[in-house]
């Protein structure tokens, strides 16, 4: 098999697996102490929630202009900290809810750190990054019903589309965060022996056209069409159909969608160059939950209850 295929897929079970996870978290751990926002059916979370992201985008890109990339880095460093705490503590209190699992979560916090600022490699960006991955997609599912889920999906893929293939001002952005080796990529190596502490300036790969030893893909590409998932999940009726319960139907009904979006962007990406993720990932999430929705419930409200 075609090294380029075998990281896809890998990069394919990694997006299954992390929404799988964050399913199992919120049917397990997750209620409603945990909810980020007092209203979930607000539908200006999302506005939001996006004038935060583009903000806080062109401040870290304005930061690594001025060749200030260690308060950038200060700055994520703290954030996966605290969200590996949380998700760790999180899973923790299942077994022991005591001095145990505090001591448990910050131990295996301050290991990950530890190798995440003393030696980057792949894999301890990889697991990091999945771990945060499966908590912020539990946490933002819980946090937001269908109806704001929704329009956040379809606006963080139109900004996604704009940055990649309009101002570009995304792929600088990954340049930086790989340079600085933190978990916001996903790093999946086409050969053996690869290192990330050896990996060049994705611009000039691009720039030269050389093959590239790794692919790459961003973490919210995990995340954001996962909220919808979990989101279904937690606010749907678990009413039955086919002997399943209609929540946890259309929840993986998004899922599916959301793999066969995957699919499509691979075969964009194999050409090499980069692609905006979210509008196929998030486009095929939201066709997945519809389609999965209407044969389950049979109604066109598609689980989204309207504030007047």
């Amino acid at each position: 098999m075609d090294a380029s295929v075998k990281a896809v897929a890998v990069m394919a079970v990694i997006f299954a697996a992390s929404q799988l996870g964050a399913l199992a978290l919120v049917s397990s751990a997750l209620g409603e102490e945990y909810q980020a926002f007092e209203e979930p059916n607000d539908p200006m979370i999302p506005v939001y929630y996006i004038i935060a992201v583009v903000l806080f985008t062109f401040a870290v890109l304005y930061i690594i202009k001025k060749k200030r990339e260690n308060i950038v880095k200060f700055v994520f460093i703290g954030a996966v900290g605290f969200t590996v705490f949380y998700v760790m503590l999180i899973v923790a209190t299942l077994f022991d809810t005591g001095i145990l699992a505090l001591l448990a979560s910050v131990g295996l916090t301050a290991v990950l750190l530890y190798y995440l600022l003393k030696k980057p490699e792949w894999y301890v960006v990889d697991a990091t990054g999945i771990l945060m991955a499966v908590g912020v997609i539990g946490i933002l599912g819980i946090s937001l019903n269908i109806l704001p889920v929704i329009i956040l999906l379809i606006a963080l893929a139109a900004y996604d589309a704009i940055s990649v293939y309009g101002t570009k001002h995304m792929v600088a952005l990954a340049d930086g965060v790989t340079e600085m080796r933190l978990p916001i990529l996903l790093v999946i190596p086409k050969r053996k022996g690869y290192s990330y502490l050896d990996q060049k300036s994705l611009k000039e790969q691009l720039d030269e056209g050389s093959e590239r030893e790794a692919m790459f893909m961003g973490l919210g590409d995990v995340i954001i069409p996962g909220v919808l998932v979990a989101s279904a999940f937690y606010y749907l009726p678990d009413a039955l159909f086919m002997g399943l319960p209609g929540n946890l139907v259309v929840a993986l009904g998004a899922l599916a969608g959301g793999l066969i979006g995957f699919i499509v962007l691979m075969r964009y990406v194999l050409k090499g160059n980069p692609q905006a993720g979210l509008p196929l990932l998030n486009g095929g999430t939201v066709l997945g939950y519809i389609a999965a929705y209407l044969i389950v419930f049979q109604d066109l409200s598609l689980g989204i209850s309207l504030q007047w």
